[in-house]
């Protein structure tokens, strides 16, 4: 076998990247590549392109994910699969997931180039609607494949013009068949950016993604009394909006006594909402997550606390939903484990971390061991037309993901 250490081709890794950024291109130099539009279907055409260029077998499934099989020895032994998605937000960056797709494909051509056999087969996947942009909720292709959402939930998602996933799926051409699902996976491995700070400010080239934190959407309703804004007394007054501004302090303080907790308030509403009238109910949403779900359900009972007895103090009602939670995702040791072999034999800096956000890695764990690449995010911005990861770094993860997948795909 030839050296693990083999490298990318730098300029035609970024050349691929070229033309992905020109498709959906917005004015600002970001994307808007929304799941299963015209721009979508464009990218998805030239992706299968290079899949046939590669000669690999390729098809696609009942959600429109893209699979592109490299055989191996064991002709029907169990394939590592990799990569990510395609898909943008409506002004996306450049490199998202798309860079786990598009490493990906660089990793085959590398293979193909130097005439290297895997005793196992290669699959590289296109994921759809990882974004949920259009079609929420998110991640739905590989939720779909992992059987966490049903085909009929699926296929039901409408988008803002009442168009579903399925009819959505139909004009663009990429309705495939059951039988084209992912199975019998050995394991799984996806590069992405970071999507946050933290590899620049430790300043780290590769990061080890141990998992993915753990999270929980609360919504919390609290109901006062409308009145005058003239008239009414102080000391009579049910202001709602007063005990729900302690409420969410509460929120951003719980943080500081459980270390790496984080909470959002990142939605209020206000009724009635007008200058001049007592506010008589707020209604906001809370996210917490954490790595640790027993940590995480604690500080949620605790909150649930300090809410109710603000609320009691005050004379309100107050009324907490859980909208959605997530349990936190462990990756497998094997696959971070290479991951941190490669690293370290290329000599590249790296760092174990948690993601915050949620990946098609975590569905994929639900099939077979997963483990994730992460790649420095300049400011740690993402969802952004002003993202950006160097091209270093990516020529740096591309070769940490080439490593990988050739001992993953070896006895």
């Amino acid at each position: 076998m030839k050296s693990l250490l083999l490298g990318v081709n730098k300029k035609r890794l970024l050349e691929t990247i070229k033309v992905s950024s020109s498709i959906g291109s917005s004015e600002k130099g970001g994307l808007n590549r929304l799941a299963l539009t015209q721009e979508d279907k464009m990218m998805r055409d030239v992706f299968v392109q290079w899949l046939y260029e590669e000669g690999l077998d390729v098809r696609f499934d009942d959600f429109g994910n893209i699979y592109g099989r490299r055989k191996g020895r064991i002709i029907d032994g169990p394939a590592v699969a990799v990569g990510s998605h395609l898909d943008t937000q409506p002004c996306g960056g450049r490199y998202d997931g798309i860079l786990g797709v598009l490493t990906a494909l660089e990793v085959i051509r590398v293979l193909n180039e130097n005439n290297i056999e895997t005793d196992y087969p290669i699959e590289i996947i296109n994921f759809t609607n990882e974004e949920g942009a259009r079609f929420a909720p998110p991640m739905l292709g590989s939720g779909g494949v992992a059987e966490e959402f049903t085909k009929d939930f699926i296929y039901s998602t409408r988008d803002d013009n009442e168009i579903s996933f399925q009819e959505a799926l139909r004009e663009i051409g990429y309705l495939g068949d059951r039988r084209n699902r992912l199975k019998n996976v050995r394991s799984f491995i996806e590069l992405h950016i970071e999507q946050g700070p933290i590899l620049v400010n430790e300043n780290k080239s590769i990061g080890i993604v141990e998992g993915i934190q753990g999270m929980s959407w609360f919504s919390v309703k609290v109901t006062g009394e409308t009145n005058h804004a003239g008239p009414t007394p102080m000391e009579n007054r049910k202001d709602a909006l007063v005990p729900s501004a302690k409420m969410i302090s509460k929120v951003n303080e719980i943080t500081k006594k459980i270390d790496g907790l984080k909470t959002t308030v990142g939605k209020v509403n206000v009724k009635p909402n007008v200058a001049n009238v007592i506010p008589g109910e707020v209604e906001f949403m809370i996210d917490i997550r954490h790595k640790d779900d027993e940590i995480r359900s604690y500080a949620i009972e605790r909150l649930k606390e300090q809410l109710s007895t603000i609320a009691l103090m005050n004379d309100m009602e107050v009324t907490i939903t859980t909208d959605w939670h997530s349990d936190a995702v462990r990756f497998s040791p094997v696959v971070t484990d290479a991951i941190k072999e490669a690293a370290d034999k290329w000599g590249y800096s790296s760092i174990k971390l948690f993601s915050g956000p949620g990946h098609d890695a975590k569905y994929m764990n639900k099939m077979a061991g997963s483990g994730m690449i992460f790649l420095p995010s300049i400011n740690g911005i993402s969802h952004n037309e002003d993202e950006l990861t160097l091209d270093d770094d990516i020529e740096k993860g591309a070769n940490v993901l080439l490593y990988v997948i050739r001992k993953l795909a070896n006895n």
